[in-house]
């Protein structure tokens, strides 16, 4: 899919986004959890860039853990970045935001920022040259030794451990109650749209975007993390 099927994708699913991956909140609350370790040592009014953050899960579990971080959220659905705003009204965090609809390409890249979340983005751009211009576009805007936590679906689709994690992956969608024809399109769009690399691979990408190498942090099903501090190179 291109950049504007994409957006047209998480516009449409955007009002029962939530309700819909409601039962696979463990996993999220794990990685958040991590996530809190990961950011530990950041100072008191850290600036951090959300980057393709959907409503703003990550954003709204750091703000109430952090109330003197500022946040910029950069999402190109405008209905997820509206359900983000009004999330964030709602928690009386608002005025702590600032949201940007829009791809990482038209927010300006001045190196301000202290920490990048980008979780379940860069998965969509399937040309490894354009996903390393992705993270590199994120460490342009960070500040020199910021680290980024990011995740992504991620396994060797060839090797047989993939047909165990893909079968046990699509059960707890199921489990999920994500409807059956819902999961079929699910997996189309794994072998079809979605940039699943074996995770060494993916870290490459991230590396070669202006990152010291990855460090693995996270993984639940499918779905890898990892930490990366912005090389001193970072362009």
């Amino acid at each position: 899919m291109n950049q504007d099927e994409i957006k047209l994708l998480f516009d449409q699913q955007a009002a029962g986004y939530d309700a819909q991956w409601a039962k696979t909140h463990p996993i999220r609350d794990c990685l958040h959890l991590l996530l809190d370790s990961a950011f530990a040592t950041l100072p008191p009014d850290a600036r951090i860039l959300c980057v393709g953050l959907g409503t703003g899960a990550e954003l709204m579990h750091l703000a109430r853990q952090h109330p003197g971080w500022r946040f910029t959220a950069v999402e190109p659905s405008g209905a997820m970045l509206a359900l983000c705003r009004h999330a964030a009204e709602r928690e009386g965090i608002s005025a702590r935001c600032h949201f940007h609809e829009g791809y990482l390409e038209s927010l300006p890249d001045t190196a301000s920022f202290d920490a990048a979340t980008c979780f379940l983005v860069s998965q969509f751009i399937l040309d490894p040259a354009a996903r390393s211009g992705f993270f590199q576009g994120i460490a342009r805007r960070l500040a020199p030794g910021a680290m980024l936590a990011s995740s992504d679906l991620a396994s060797d689709v060839q090797s047989p451990a993939y047909e165990v994690l893909l079968r046990a992956w699509m059960s707890l969608m199921a489990a999920a109650d994500v409807p059956a024809d819902a999961l079929e399109r699910m997996r189309a769009a794994y072998a079809r749209d979605v940039g699943i690399l074996p995770p060494e691979q993916i870290a490459s990408i991230i590396a070669a975007g202006g990152f010291q190498p990855p460090v693995p942090f996270f993984q639940a099903g499918l779905i890898h993390g990892w930490l990366s501090m912005r090389a001193d190179q970072a362009r």
